[in-house]
């Protein structure tokens, strides 16, 4: 029913509720019985059939896609029980990742350094401790936070708003195909669908519906990401924000939602684990991973120096080299050594900032 055109998610609730899904063989006059309109009736009674089912599972099997539907086991516990909750998922990946505890992590678009940095070591130290990091896929925080859950145990799950065959933005098509084998891709829409934008804000329901919480890091007053924490909030989730500088503007939202006392001010991973303890210890597939330890340092002594100073401001090679004395030959060594251990990115016009 899912994947005929015109059936929507209220007919195949109307199905639901006369418990007719064991057949496939209803006529016309059988569907109008259950309320559903002429149109809708031609398309079922014309359409389905065991032969249409089966052609439909083989379809998905040559192309390695899972499909759970609403009726089976494994279809997500957090998810079932949200505000029109998906009748059907379509997944590759990991499927295992559904029967763990998850948190969604949000934000804008276009993040700070810092709000970079904060993705990463946030989504990291989470999915080290067992928890999948859920996200859009969309450019900025979602893929920091993707990227970096996916080197960890918990791993992470890319929540679609174009189906499985799709990968929107096309730069991130890559990534979409390593989730795929390394994490977990879903999607709501039927291979083949025809993609239009309205699909993204819908899917964000399952994006807060999966998961224990949501996080959010640097949005904006009318960010889209606080329709996630927003739809969270509804469901009863919990909502994590990540504060940022008083004057920025890509902060402005969950500066509010910190003080509005819509969401709980984070810090560290601790102040999200701290609050969904009693969540966590009843999600029987939650094994928590201890801390990691210390690890040792790998920076030397002057790419320390240099590093304390762009994690309090961004700054070029000039500004650096007045407040250290450094060479400017020295200087710009140490400047890529940092960047090749990926604790210091270059901007245009020659700004250094931390990672």
């Amino acid at each position: 029913m899912h994947e005929i055109q015109g059936i929507g998610w209220h007919t195949i609730a109307k199905a639901m509720q006369a418990s007719v899904m064991d057949c496939v063989s209803y006529s016309e006059a059988n569907w109008k019985q259950l309320g559903i309109k002429s149109a809708q009736s031609q398309a079922l009674a014309r359409t389905l059939s065991p032969a249409f089912a089966e052609e439909r599972a083989d379809h998905y099997r040559r192309l390695g896609v899972r499909v759970i539907t609403w009726l089976d086991d494994d279809y997500p516990r957090w998810l079932r029980h949200i505000p029109q909750p998906p009748w059907v998922l379509y997944a590759k990946g990991r499927i295992e990742l559904l029967e763990g505890p998850m948190l969604a992590v949000v934000g804008t678009r276009v993040p700070t350094a810092y709000g970079r940095h904060m993705a990463r070591e946030l989504s990291s130290q989470l999915a080290a401790r067992g928890l999948s990091i859920v996200s859009g896929l969309a450019r900025g925080i979602d893929r920091c936070a993707h990227e970096a859950a996916l080197q960890e145990p918990g791993g992470t799950i890319a929540v679609l708003g174009t189906p499985l065959d799709i990968a929107y933005p096309r730069e991130h098509s890559s990534l979409q195909h390593r989730i795929a084998q390394e994490g977990l891709v879903l999607s709501e829409y039927p291979v083949g669908t025809a993609c239009h934008p309205g699909m993204f804000p819908v899917r964000n329901r399952i994006i807060a519906g999966l998961s224990l919480g949501t996080l959010v890091i640097e949005a904006a007053s009318r960010s889209g990401s606080l329709i996630t924490a927003d739809q969270a909030l509804d469901m009863g989730r919990e909502v994590f924000a990540l504060p940022g500088p008083a004057n920025s503007p890509k902060s402005t939202g969950t500066n509010e939602y910190i003080r509005d006392l819509k969401a709980k001010l984070t810090l560290s991973v601790d102040d999200i684990l701290a609050e969904l303890a009693v969540r966590l210890m009843e999600t029987s597939a939650f094994k928590p991973s201890p801390a990691p330890g210390p690890q040792p340092p790998t920076l030397t002594a002057e790419e320390s120096r240099i590093y304390e100073l762009l994690q309090d401001e961004p700054a070029t090679a000039d500004v650096l080299h007045a407040k250290t004395g450094m060479s400017f030959g020295h200087l710009h060594a140490v400047l890529i050594n940092l960047t090749i251990k990926r604790k210091i990115e270059q901007h245009p016009g020659s700004i250094y900032c931390a990672l």
